[in-house]
C-alpha cells in the first residue's frame, strides 16, 4: 500500500473523521523479542522461555504489549507520509486497551482513522484512531487513540 500524502494542515485536515488506511503485515519473530527484553530489561518467562511458555495458555511465547506497542510509528509511517515538518512530537496515547496476546511468529498491520485534527495557533494537533490486527485472529492485539503534534513549515 502506498501511503497517503500530507504537507500542510489543511491537506490533514481533509481526511477529519475519515479511515487513512492499513500498513503492511509485519511478522514478529523471537530475535526481535528478545532484543525487546534487553532494551527494556523485562524479562519475563512468557516473552523468552520458549519451552516454559509451551505451557501457558497462550502455547507459545508472546510479544511484550509494549513491544507491539512501539510498532506504531513504524507502521504509521506506512499509511501516512507527513511532509513539510520542521518537527513532530509524540504528545500522547489516549484510551488504550490491549486485547489479544501476540504470540511469536504472528504478524500484524495497523489500521488508522482520523479521529480529530485542530490548529493550535500553528500546531497541527492530531488525533488518530489506531487498531493492531493480528492475522488469523478475531481480536485486536489493540486499540488506541495517538495524539501527535505536526509543526508544518
Amino acid at each position: 500500500m502506498n501511503p497517503i500524502k500530507i504537507s500542510s494542515f489543511e491537506e490533514f485536515k481533509a481526511y477529519d473523521g475519515k479511515e487513512l488506511g492499513v500498513s503492511n503485515w509485519h511478522k514478529i519473530d523471537q530475535e526481535q523479542v528478545n532484543l525487546f527484553a534487553d532494551a527494556t530489561l523485562d524479562h519475563q518467562w512468557i516473552h523468552l522461555d520458549e519451552k516454559k511458555a509451551a505451557e501457558s495458555p497462550f502455547g507459545h511465547t508472546i510479544a511484550h504489549g509494549y513491544l507491539t506497542l512501539s510498532l506504531a510509528p513504524y507502521l504509521w509511517k506506512q499509511i501516512a507520509e507527513v511532509t513539510n515538518l520542521k518537527m513532530m512530537i509524540n504528545y500522547g496515547i489516549e484510551k488504550l486497551k490491549f486485547n489479544n496476546a501476540v504470540k511469536v511468529g504472528s504478524e500484524v498491520r495497523l489500521s488508522a482513522k482520523l479521529n480529530s485534527i485542530i490548529d493550535l495557533r500553528g500546531v497541527c494537533k492530531a488525533q488518530i484512531d489506531i487498531v493492531m490486527e493480528v492475522k488469523g485472529e478475531k481480536k485486536p492485539a489493540y486499540s488506541a487513540s495517538l495524539i501527535f503534534l505536526y509543526h508544518f513549515e
